[in-house]
């Protein structure tokens, strides 16, 4: 069976130990199935990407013993793959462009007729202020956002799920379209959102397992619909355990004190960082 994974993280601060035990798992599991591990950088945004981040999680991952296969694939440099796959779902008339600011999500879905807003894996659900406006071409000035309803039409299928394990994970049409709704696939001055490359690049780097954290579980009903719209294998997923702080709060990038870089300052060796991960 072929086995290949990736590690994707975003250089815009320390790894932590949250990241090295996802980075870890995924390596070990390549490794042990004879397959190839890939290391990625997800920089599409790069007004918050920088170089140095980049550099400090590759000697992190390398001290931990984590050895990648092939090139490091920058995700800024991928914007004509992404557009392309944009474009044709585009084509299929299931995009439309958004203006709505946060603020404006925000204001709309707390409006008194609302009630409270409902929340999906993106944040706040849109509530669909832009999904009527007539606009015939892409345009880099606005967000575009998928039309859940009609992408959910346009498979024509009641439900869209993946294996985990063994158990098959399921949310049906109005699921999609009420928890999930119409997410953002391209931002503003910028080729694609966290949804579109990363399925993209899984798909051109021929990944067939993915190995990421719990919380992006939801997210994967993304994936797994626009996998479907593009003609995209599904890889088999596994969504870990998040690594936690004493108060049960997961782990962020602003948490320094369990950076990777501040354990190896304290004289931490790579097993130490394994046995407080739980590997």
């Amino acid at each position: 069976m072929i086995f290949n994974t990736r590690f994707a993280p975003s250089p815009t601060g320390p790894l932590h130990l949250g990241h090295a035990y996802s980075a870890l798992l995924a390596h070990d599991r390549a490794r042990a199935a004879n397959g190839q591990f890939y290391l990625r950088m997800d920089d599409i945004d790069q007004s918050r990407a920088r170089v140095h981040w980049a550099e400090q999680i590759q000697d992190d991952l390398s001290w931990l013993g984590i050895s990648w296969d092939g090139p490091i694939w920058s995700q800024h440099q991928r914007s004509k793959e992404y557009r392309e796959a944009l474009q044709r779902l585009w084509d299929m008339g299931l995009l439309y462009a958004c203006t709505c600011t946060r603020a404006d999500v925000k204001a709309a879905a707390n409006a008194p007729q609302e009630g409270a807003p409902l929340m999906g894996p993106d944040g706040i659900i849109y509530p669909g202020t832009c999904r009527h406006r007539e606009i015939s071409n892409l345009d880099s000035r606005a967000a575009v956002r998928i039309n859940m309803k009609n992408a959910m039409q346009h498979l024509d299928c009641d439900e869209i799920s993946f294996i985990e394990g063994r158990e098959k994970i399921g949310k049906n049409r109005d699921q999609m379209i009420n928890e999930i709704g119409d997410v953002v696939l391209a931002r503003k001055d910028m080729a694609a959102s966290y949804h579109l490359s990363i399925v993209v690049d899984d798909k051109d780097q021929n990944i067939t397992h993915v190995i990421r954290g719990e919380d992006l579980r939801d997210a994967t009903f993304i994936h797994v619909l626009l996998q479907r719209l593009l003609g995209y294998p599904t890889p088999e997923y596994t969504h870990h355990k998040l690594i936690r702080d004493e108060n049960g709060k997961r782990l962020a990038k602003r948490d320094d004190a369990r950076a990777i870089a501040k354990f190896r300052e304290d004289g931490a060796s790579p097993k130490d960082i394994r046995m407080l991960v739980g590997l």
